[in-house]
């Protein structure tokens, strides 16, 4: 997805559960990053939950403004239980 730096809008990230696993309530974040490893603490951002996926309000208008560049988009579900779901959801790039 491209999108230009100038825009504030939406991004949704479409989250499939893993089989008896309930998404219903469970806290959702999403990263977003320009290197090539994992992200870091400090990259999570707080996302909510529209249409059964995760969304996130991102440029300049937002508080969350992305420099044009490519970005790796990565999503962190913590349902109920054991399992706490971390997943490279694909690529962004602000131009």
């Amino acid at each position: 997805m491209v999108i230009p730096a100038s825009s504030t809008e939406y991004l949704h990230v479409p989250v499939t559960a893993p089989a008896g696993v309930s998404l219903a309530g469970a806290p959702v974040q999403i990263a977003f990053v320009d290197h090539g490893d994992n992200p870091g603490d400090s990259e999570w951002q707080p996302a909510e939950w529209a249409d059964g996926a995760a969304r996130i309000l991102i440029g300049p208008d937002s508080g969350l403004a992305l420099g044009p560049g490519r970005y790796r988009v990565w999503i962190n579900v913590d349902p109920a239980g054991a399992e706490n779901i971390v997943r490279l959801s694909g690529s962004l790039t602000i131009s």
